[in-house]
């Protein structure tokens, strides 16, 4: 669909950890949408890279819904495509809390024309988590196109 309409995407994630750029390098020909894809895993990464500011992973967290906008924008930025998409969560095992429990993901998708992010908890492991996270992500972006 984006070959078709001439637009191209990008992604920065973090806990999916290149998976959804991994399903869209498998598929022939995508280098004529795809301008790039980063993992940003460290809050530092994230800010150096996407120029997430420290004033939000400090307040909300690099999981949230403020820092996935940070993100979604920072990539559109760098790479200069017309959708983004960015994901950040808690794959687990370890490092839920009870406000961010395990399975905790926030993916966002920006538009042309709009910026959605939205919070999901995936059950299961770490692989379900990811797993999950990757294709809720690029469903979020087949309903969005």
């Amino acid at each position: 669909m984006l070959k078709k309409r001439n637009e191209s995407i990008s992604f920065a994630e973090s806990c999916t950890g290149g998976r959804i750029v991994a399903a869209f390098t498998a598929i022939a020909g995508v280098s004529s949408v795809l301008n790039g894809s980063c993992v940003t895993y460290s809050n530092e990464i994230k800010h150096k890279w996407l120029d997430v500011t420290t004033k939000t992973l400090e307040k909300f967290g690099a999981v949230s819904s403020e820092c996935v906008h940070e993100m979604l924008t920072g990539i559109q930025k760098k790479s200069n495509s017309d959708y983004a998409i960015a994901v950040s969560g808690i794959a687990g095992p370890d490092g839920g809390t009870e406000e961010k429990a395990v399975g905790t993901v926030y993916i966002g998708i920006l538009c042309p024309d709009k910026t959605i992010v939205k919070r999901y908890h995936f059950k299961g492991d770490r692989e379900a988590v990811q797993s999950a996270a990757t294709k809720v992500a690029i469903m979020l972006l087949r309903e969005n196109l």
